[in-house]
């Protein structure tokens, strides 16, 4: 199925196809469709409840299959999930939704905005995010996003990072599916954006590690179950997002 609401930028900037790609493997990768750990998305969850406490309502706009707004509800009131793309989760919002276009500014009830966005349009998630959430922006990445010098304004500019929380142990992500028992050697961390009338007044961001033991912590007996690599599913190259 041909992604519904594409962007141009999108377009412009996905990844390079695999000749070895099958149809979904290759929707996968124009995606960078590269499932959240549920676990890792409660330790996103709980920061943010630390940081700033209260029934606040998040918005996931890139839901995928579900694997991050699952994760997410244990901390928020509520959360509203989109996608560009209908990945066949019945707990999507909606008809799909391109996040970085225009239309995605008719929900305006979101408190935070948090996610796992496709790396290669992180930056303008985090744009687009502080424009609409109320409070904040959180979004899962590589710990090697701070390395390029065309992101410093993004950490330190007019809107800076609050918290860095990298993780102190992998959080393994593979194209196209959530494999409960993979590794991986990219680390990654969330990156947190308070909103001014939130947030303390530093251009310093926080650090705020999170420790060993929280995947064993975080993770429900239902977790696997309900987003786990199905058995028999074809295997994907597991590539971290």
């Amino acid at each position: 199925m041909k992604p519904a609401g594409s962007s141009a930028v999108m377009a412009a900037r996905a990844p390079e196809l695999v000749e070895a790609d099958d149809s979904r493997q290759a929707l996968h990768r124009k995606l960078e469709y590269f499932p959240t750990p549920p676990w890792a998305a409660r330790a996103g969850g709980e920061l943010i409840a630390r940081l700033d406490a209260g029934p606040w309502q998040a918005w996931e706009p890139a839901c995928g299959e579900g694997h991050m707004a699952h994760g997410l509800a244990d901390d928020f009131a509520r959360v509203h999930a989109s996608d560009i793309h209908d990945h066949g989760w019945d707990g999507q919002h909606g008809p799909p939704l391109d996040f970085l276009g225009r239309d995605a500014d008719v929900f305006t009830e979101a408190d935070w905005i948090v996610t796992n966005p496709p790396f290669g349009l992180a930056a303008e998630f985090v744009q687009a995010g502080l424009r609409r959430a109320r409070r904040g922006v959180a979004v899962l990445a590589r710990t090697t996003w701070f390395e390029s010098a065309e992101r410093y304004p993004l950490f330190f500019g007019e809107t800076p990072l609050s918290v860095f929380a990298p993780f102190f142990e992998r959080v393994p992500m593979a194209l196209g599916r959530w494999e409960p028992k993979g590794s991986t050697a990219t680390a990654y961390a969330w990156f947190v954006w308070m909103k001014p009338s939130t947030s303390r007044d530093s251009t310093t961001p926080i650090v705020k590690p999170i420790p060993p033991g929280t995947r064993h912590r975080l993770t429900r007996p239902d977790d696997a179950r309900l987003f786990g690599a199905k058995a028999g599913a074809p295997l994907f190259d597991e590539v971290s997002g």
